[in-house]
């Protein structure tokens, strides 16, 4: 899938259009629409409660639209089969809020996990990728180091490092500089930039981080109150004049 022209001169990757989401009395999305381009990093900006995560796990395929269509590479993600779903995550590399290395495994063995679990790769083969995944991100040398023994910012960098080792054609990031100061959150932006420059991806970063989205961003879509308030570039974002979004930016919402 990757290169193709960045998918016929960055072509849409994944939409969201008209998504409604409930659950029990509570309803999250509120006819949202979104847009993201192949090769491109869109930040999924807002509030908590707005609706991020539970978007996010729509394009993963955890949960599915009420009413609406979500399409990711081509597949509807309401009507999708179970072997399309399971094919399309193997194309997916996240990293999680909380970083969730396994507190028993080297870092060696976190990176190389996804590789042992949904490849033929030989010992020699996973153990070469995970060098190459580790030198990405500046953690060479730190194959049999415990999670624990990392600080935070290179506990982020590690799962990062996971995040790739499969080749993804997608990386979605949640919150990925929360529990960060903002020394190492300005060093996880570098490596979300530094990586999208070099592996030839489409990435999708949930965050409350302004000074993050403004760092990393092709497209920030900003959400409020289950819908899209305004999506563009961030120079177009910021001189837009919305409403939201200058809420936003003053902390009112």
């Amino acid at each position: 899938m990757k290169g193709a022209g960045i998918m016929q001169a960055n072509g849409v990757a994944i939409e969201f259009e008209g998504v409604y989401k409930q659950f029990d009395q509570s309803e999250v999305l509120k006819g949202m629409g979104l847009l993201v381009r192949w090769g491109e990093v869109t930040t999924i900006l807002g509030p908590s409660g707005c609706g991020k995560s539970v978007t996010l796990k729509h394009i993963i395929g955890i949960e599915r639209a009420d009413r609406g269509r979500v399409e990711v590479a081509g597949h509807d993600m309401n009507t999708i089969s179970k072997r399309d779903l399971t094919g399309l995550r193997k194309r997916m590399g996240v990293l999680f809020q909380s970083s969730a290395l396994f507190d028993s495994m080297t870092v060696k063995e976190n990176v190389a996990f996804g590789l042992r679990m949904h490849t033929h790769m030989s010992e020699t083969e996973i153990t070469e990728r995970v060098e190459i995944c580790l030198g990405a991100v500046k953690l060479e040398g730190s194959e049999n180091t415990m999670p624990v023994e990392l600080s935070g910012g290179m506990q982020k960098r590690a799962a990062l490092a996971r995040a790739i080792a499969m080749s993804p054609d997608f990386i979605l990031y949640d919150e990925p500089t929360t529990g960060l100061d903002p020394s190492t959150a300005n060093v996880v932006g570098e490596y979300i930039v530094k990586l999208q420059n070099e592996l030839d991806v489409t990435s999708i970063v949930v965050t409350h981080d302004l000074s993050l989205a403004n760092q990393i961003s092709d497209s920030i879509a900003l959400l409020f109150e289950g819908r899209t308030a305004i999506q563009g570039s961030p120079e177009d974002v910021a001189k837009s004049g919305n409403e939201q979004y200058d809420m936003f930016v003053s902390g009112k919402i």
